[in-house]
């Protein structure tokens, strides 16, 4: 494969990288608009089965589903390319922040210029689900799902599993009936185990080598350690950053201070509250993926070590956290597309595309709620001003004319005027 062809795909990606606000979510929207509409790198069908596929995998859900759109264009290296591509530029900012944490206050930071980006990826948000929902939902078992994944995702939004489950749940109910889709044929079993071979056994690996740097207390072992801290999010984490983040605050800033740590008098990586709140606010309001937090992390928890092992921890945190997604999501990926010629599986598809619509007018809805209704209903001119920015990003959208960036640019614009 000559990959020079792809250039103007991954120039693509690049753009997505420094311009996709708004978490897994966002993400979805602006892909929708970039990937399907723009340059029908794949289609609508195809967007929503990847996504709803990731969302049964722990991981970087929106990470994935771009991978697998490299994927799709030209194979593992394309996908390899695209994944270092789209995580680059948000896990450089986030580890310089842990070099320019200090010196925040004296630089005068600004972050009103970021105001009106929550509100603009509701806008996106709302408008993929507007245009998926046509796709997708096309029977009655369907639009009950949408109603029942809609009201379950608002209500439990930030609960690990709502997402894996409402899938598996869609899947199962779509498959009481065979008169749509009956059984033809069966596919091949054909299956290649590296990936998934190479995930447990680093897995297995770097958990052993942890503890076993720990208990020795190596004169490296922070570098071990990280790497360890790090794959295991990427590795165990469903429900994207707003349980990652959850993780990561009890590991780093919680549990050191524990009375069984203190005991122990065992050497753990830690980061100050306050550091750390600051890291999780600045990476929801920068593109890119939210596990991008990682390379913050890393660098704050090897600070201590001097510059250059704060390097090497951005690096370590950047590489671990993401490594489990990639590595998951292209064994199971072909997986799955064996399991597809399968009637059960195919009907199932039903199920799970009509969840990734409910899913999603769920996510706007309470996103709406946590963002700008309380401020709207109290007359507050903030509130006005996030309902219009959702409203003009969704119609602007709508009318195709205006690419995604340049909506991206105009709000951040705005943020920084007004």
């Amino acid at each position: 494969m000559v990959l020079t062809r792809h250039t103007p795909f991954l120039r693509a990606v690049f753009w997505h990288s420094v311009t996709a606000f708004g978490g897994p979510q966002g993400h979805m929207g602006m892909m929708l608009k970039t990937f399907v509409q723009q340059r029908k790198d794949i289609t609508h069908e195809e967007l929503i089965e990847y996504n709803g596929f990731c969302q049964l995998l722990p991981g970087a859900s929106s990470t994935q589903t771009l991978t697998l759109i490299g994927y799709k264009r030209g194979g593992i290296p394309l996908a390899i390319l695209t994944l270092l591509i789209w995580i680059l530029p948000a896990c450089t900012l986030m580890g310089g922040i842990s070099f320019l944490l200090d010196y925040f206050d004296d630089m005068g930071l600004k972050v009103g210029v970021f105001k009106f980006v929550r509100p603009m990826a509701i806008g996106f948000i709302a408008y993929s689900t507007y245009r998926i929902f046509g796709i997708a939902v096309h029977n009655t078992i369907t639009r009950v799902i949408v109603v029942l994944a809609t009201i379950a995702t608002f209500l439990a939004f930030k609960t690990p599993w709502i997402f894996p489950g409402l899938i598996v749940a869609a899947g199962i109910a779509t498959n009481f009936s065979d008169k749509r889709i009956p059984q033809k044929g069966i596919p091949p079993k054909k299956i290649k185990w590296g990936n998934i071979l190479i995930f447990f056994a680093l897995f297995g690996f770097a958990g052993y080598l942890s503890e076993t740097a720990s208990s020795k207390n190596w004169e490296n072992k922070k570098p071990i350690n990280l790497f360890e801290n790090a794959y295991r999010f990427g590795s165990l984490v469903f429900g994207g950053g707003d349980v990652l983040i959850p993780l990561m605050y009890e590991q780093y800033v919680t549990r050191p201070q524990t009375k069984r740590v203190q005991e122990t008098k065992r050497e753990v990586l830690k980061i100050g509250r306050e550091d750390f709140l600051t890291g999780s606010g600045m990476v929801r309001a920068i593109p890119g993926p939210v596990f991008s937090i990682g390379a913050f992390t890393g660098g704050m928890a090897l600070r201590d070590e001097g510059p250059a092992m704060q390097l090497l921890g951005c690096v370590i945190g950047s590489i671990a956290i993401f490594l489990p997604s990639a590595l998951l999501v292209l064994f199971f990926f072909p997986v799955w597309q064996n399991l597809k010629k399968y009637a059960v599986i195919f009907r199932s598809l039903e199920g799970i595309n009509a969840a990734v619509v409910g899913i999603m007018a769920g996510a706007t809805c309470y996103l709406s709620q946590d963002t700008f209704l309380p401020s709207l209903l109290n007359g507050e001119i903030m509130g006005v001003w996030d309902l219009l920015i959702v409203i003009a990003t969704f119609f602007l959208l709508k009318s195709n004319r205006i690419a995604a960036p340049f909506i991206v640019l105009g709000c951040l614009l705005m943020g920084a005027i007004l």
